[in-house]
């Protein structure tokens, strides 16, 4: 899961492309860059960290010119090191940099192809260097001097030829303009947009539609499956359909979990989408539980409270919030090792005692990954007083792993995985749980966009949209995400970093 950004403006852009990476900061936290181009010099800044501890007032001075690109990201292939960092550079043909959202399903496999057939060396494990060379090679095969848009919706439409799975890209051509492109699938998420300035029109490329919001560009339209969105220095917007297929299956956890609110993603407002899941879990509620004591509904912050507001209502019982959430701590689902997540949780989260001191509570949080979370935060409402504590998922049962760029666990990890509704309540230690149904999921979803027929749903239903999933590949994915891969990662990470600082001392 990471956020991307790309900016074509007749002023300095180095400002405006680091407040819209602080908008999209909630997609990525472990690792932030710009690079920026001043006719047909780059200069690039990047490292670990939050964008606000990365870009230093030396750095901004630096990042001169009127393009340029960022990102921010969670490390959910290759390593959480800072020469994964994005955005990625080769110097042929052009100087061309990428930043990239997804993860390629096919990475290995074209990676080793990329030498034996075009002679070029990936530095790192990540699939973004892959992805940049691939688009680097097939406009290098074109042979031209000067690249025309036509040259680079080639190159996109051979990208899609040769890559599988689910990507988002931002990549800029030194001298020449800002490409933006999305897999056939449109599974990560991608939108444009545009505002006037006294010299002309700029325009934006962004991973939501708040980055722009934000910045005080007009939301054009997402960007569509298999489209490439190419504006050139001259501030001259192209865009074309490079996909054979292209079929429409956007990532359905993006509106329960991953994006903000105010966001405006596939034509469907997240916070719509939020309410209406809230909605439907109301009505399930209402069904299988007709006459429940609850007394008092309170969200666990911050992504579920649109939810539970709405279910709240629905119910006729009180809202109120229960948790206050410390700001400076990063989301836990991606974060490795059971202990890690548990001392996060305590420290990501205090109990107002007052709202749980005999009372029925119904606790509501926007899904269940791991269950650790969970389990932590039932025992702090039960210290804080609570008669009875119960439970609800505003998504379904968290069953298969994440293959599309967000970090979720190997399966094995998954407390949903393997076991029924009733083995998870007493895991997480419920007096009583409730998940959303996919149905109702998927309806409370597409209500805001008809024309999106399906989505995807992989890590609830075991669905791959991409069609090129097999047991093989999900055993491979286990070995490298399960808790003990990612410790003897960092283990080696923090080995390389001595070293590196020993070479500098």
């Amino acid at each position: 899961m990471c956020g991307i950004v790309g900016i074509v403006s007749r002023s300095i852009v180095n400002q405006s492309l680091y407040d819209a990476l602080t908008v999209l900061q909630h997609r990525g936290q472990d690792a932030a860059g710009i690079v920026t181009c001043d006719q047909d010099k780059l200069y690039l800044r990047k490292d670990n960290g939050m964008v606000r501890d990365v870009f230093r007032t030396r750095h901004m001075r630096r990042l001169q010119g009127t393009m340029g690109i960022g990102h921010v990201r969670y490390p959910t292939a290759g390593s959480s090191s800072s020469a994964e960092a994005q955005p990625f550079y080769v110097n042929s043909p052009y100087g061309i940099t990428l930043a990239h959202n997804g993860n390629l399903t096919n990475a290995g496999e074209i990676g080793e192809d990329l030498y034996k057939t075009d002679l070029r060396h990936i530095n790192t494990n990540s699939d973004s260097e892959v992805l940049l060379n691939i688009f680097a090679h097939e406009l290098q095969v074109l042979g031209k001097l000067v690249p025309t848009e036509e040259d680079i919706f080639t190159a996109v439409s051979a990208v899609h030829r040769r890559c599988k799975g689910a990507y988002a890209v931002v990549s800029m051509i030194t001298g020449y303009g800002i490409v933006g492109f999305r897999d056939p699938f449109g599974i990560r998420p991608l939108c444009f947009g545009e505002r006037e300035s006294e010299s002309g029109i700029e325009y934006m490329i962004a991973s939501e539609s708040v980055a722009l919001q934000a910045l005080g560009f007009t939301l054009i339209r997402d960007v569509l499956p298999g489209e490439a969105v190419y504006i050139n220095t001259e501030g001259q917007l192209f865009t074309r359909q490079c996909a054979k297929n292209p079929v429409y299956r956007p990532c359905i956890f993006e509106h329960v979990y991953l994006a903000r609110p105010d966001s405006i993603m596939d034509g469907i407002s997240v916070y719509k989408a939020r309410l209406r899941m809230g909605e439907k879990l109301a009505e399930k509620i209402r069904r299988v539980w007709p006459d429940h004591d609850i007394d008092v509904v309170i969200p666990i912050p911050d992504t579920s409270r649109t939810s539970a507001l709405q279910l709240a209502n629905n119910l006729g019982v009180k809202y109120r919030e229960g948790f206050i959430k410390n700001r400076y701590i990063g989301r836990t689902f991606i974060m490795p090792g059971q202990s890690e997540r548990k001392k996060s949780v305590r420290q990501k989260l205090n109990a107002i005692e007052l709202e749980f001191q005999g009372k029925n509570v119904l606790l509501v949080d926007d899904s269940i990954v791991r269950g650790t979370t969970c389990n932590q935060i039932i025992e702090m409402a039960r210290e804080a007083g609570a008669k009875k504590v119960y439970f609800a998922s505003a998504a379904p049962e968290v069953i298969f792993p994440n293959v599309y760029g967000i970090d979720m666990p190997a399966a094995s990890e998954l407390i949903a995985h393997g076991r029924t509704v009733e083995e998870v309540r007493k895991i997480i230690g419920a007096d009583w749980l409730v998940y959303q149904d996919l149905p109702d999921l998927i309806a409370s979803a597409r209500e805001g966009n008809p024309k999106i027929e399906a989505f995807d749903c992989s890590v609830f239903n075991g669905e791959y949209v991409t069609g090129d999933i097999d047991e093989v590949y999900l055993k491979r994915l286990e070995r490298m995400r399960n808790d003990d891969a990612k410790k003897k990662k960092g283990s080696l990470q923090l080995l390389n970093d001595e070293s590196i600082d020993l070479r500098n001392a």
